[in-house]
């Protein structure tokens, strides 16, 4: 892990997103890539009727004012910070900041009460996951001593899912955690018996080249049966594959996403399929 963007509202769970970050970059020597977005419009930005350059430009000073005040916090002390402020697209503009930087995970954080719209900043952070193609580490609470010693990876073990996979594997193997696969059977359409349930597994790990134990996890709904059981192995950290792009339509959009990311005591990290 080389490089971690953090955005940055001011708010207090922005700075236990930072917070959380500042521990992951000294345990493995990475930079901070600390990113503020101006939320101006384009007419703001461009037009030469009401609204002057000069006026913007104050509004980027003041902004970077705030930002610097912001990250000259004891806990970062000792870590590489790369400031950045950006304006108009907003949270849109996530993941291309990672991309031209060649970033490995966005840490950020969340109020986690009512729906997604209440994560973050609006909608902001569902637009962050549907476009982010590195894994999104969604903080809820400070975490004054980061640790994963126990990273739970839920998903429905399709083909799908097989890069998702991968990539919760290779966060596991990074952060020195231990990887715990967990399928939720549940009842109607989708349920499967046993036997069925461990074929669908074990042709699933075959295709993905490794052997590793699953766990069967029988609940009335995917979210209830994946937050039982993050709390009955005491996980520290729960993974879930998202559609990105496509929609989020199975897992960080609809109730399974937003009830995993509202409810869940510990922070969620999200894989894109």
């Amino acid at each position: 892990m080389k490089k971690i963007v953090v955005p940055i509202d001011f708010s207090e769970q922005s700075d236990y997103a930072l917070k959380v970050a500042a521990s992951l970059a000294k345990e493995h020597d990475a930079e901070i890539l600390a990113l503020h977005m101006l939320e101006l419009n384009q007419a703001m930005v461009t037009s030469s009727e009401g609204f002057h350059p000069e006026q913007t430009v104050f509004l980027i000073k003041l902004a970077e004012k705030r930002f610097n005040k912001f990250l000259g916090k004891e806990y970062l002390k000792g870590i590489k910070i790369t400031p950045i402020v950006k304006h108009f697209k907003v949270f849109s503009e996530v993941n291309d900041v990672a991309k031209k930087n060649d970033a490995d995970m966005i840490v950020m954080g969340s109020h986690g009460t009512d729906g997604l719209k209440e994560i973050f900043v609006g909608s902001n952070a569902e637009r962050v996951v549907r476009n982010a193609d590195i894994p999104v580490l969604v903080i809820k609470k400070e975490h004054k001593d980061f640790k994963v010693d126990k990273f739970l990876f839920a998903c429905g073990f399709k083909d799908e899912s097989l890069l998702a996979f991968q990539k919760a594997k290779d966060f596991a193997e990074l952060l020195s955690a231990e990887l715990n696969l967990v399928y939720i059977n549940t009842p109607g359409d989708d349920f499967l018996s046993t036997k069925d349930a461990h074929k669908k597994i074990s042709q699933f790990l075959n295709k993905a080249g490794v052997g590793m134990e699953v766990e069967i996890f029988n609940d009335y709904n995917i979210e209830k049966g994946i937050l039982s059981y993050g709390e009955k192995i005491d996980a520290d950290i729960i993974g879930i594959p998202t559609h990105g792009r496509k929609g989020l339509s199975h897992f960080f959009m609809g109730s399974i996403g937003e009830d995993i990311a509202n409810h869940s005591n510990v922070p969620v990290v999200t894989f894109k399929i």
